[in-house]
């Protein structure tokens, strides 16, 4: 069983923690890969639009006329070889969205989660809720960062619901990033560096977790 290391909200280092089967999960990189490129599609706002020859404002009238110039036929001015004129294949201004079905993201994030977990890269923070003070987070992160003997590095903080008024001392530091358990997904947790988990993720039984572990008891071993 994967394991994870405990940190008390001062960064000591008090033990470590056996991680849910969903730390646990069959490697499949292509389906990450998948996931990951269907959360970035979907947060492009793709609002790029051009106009074609029918949008421009332009006069109508003919360039000359028909037959007798010797050059080659033109009715508009507002045709794409013209400067001024339409844009010919532009972005047409409509977001082409991808999907994804939930049990595959969901299979997607704990591949992510695996991954991080073997990497020794998912930390334990026991008592989080309790730091109001961003002077404490930074205090806990460098902490961290010594034991892990990283000099920089990202790191995304996991909160139960129960204490997201956390994130309030969380979200003024550089390279942190903060949000629910429960909205984890596998570009973040992919992305994210270090993933610090709220311990109480565990016991207020988050959505995310899968129902057979929703009352798994998770100890921790000194």
């Amino acid at each position: 069983m994967t394991k994870a290391n405990v940190y008390s909200a001062k960064g000591v280092k008090s033990g470590s923690v056996n991680l849910p089967k969903d730390f646990n999960e069959n490697q499949n990189l292509a389906l990450l890969a998948q996931a990951i490129r269907v959360q970035t599609a979907r947060a492009h706002i793709g609002l790029a639009k051009v106009k074609t020859r029918a949008e421009v404002d332009r006069t109508k009238k003919k360039v000359y006329r028909q037959k007798g110039t010797g050059g080659a036929r033109h009715g508009s001015r507002s045709a794409p070889i013209y400067v001024g004129g339409g844009v010919a294949h532009g972005p047409k201004g409509v977001k082409r969205e991808l999907t994804l079905p939930k049990i595959l993201a969901k299979k997607a994030l704990n591949i992510a989660l695996t991954l991080k977990a073997k990497d020794g890269e998912v930390v334990v923070v026991n008592g989080l809720g309790a730091i109001a003070k961003t002077k404490e987070i930074q205090s806990l992160i460098d902490k961290i960062k010594k034991t892990r003997e990283l000099k920089k590095g990202r790191f995304t903080f996991a909160l139960a619901n129960t204490n997201l008024e956390s994130r309030r001392s969380l979200k003024n530091l550089e390279g942190v990033a903060v949000l629910p358990y429960e909205n984890l997904n596998a570009y973040r947790v992919f992305y994210g560096g270090v993933l610090v988990l709220d311990k109480d993720v565990f016991t207020k039984k988050p959505k995310t977790l899968n129902s057979k572990l929703k009352t798994t008891k998770i100890e921790i071993n000194k």
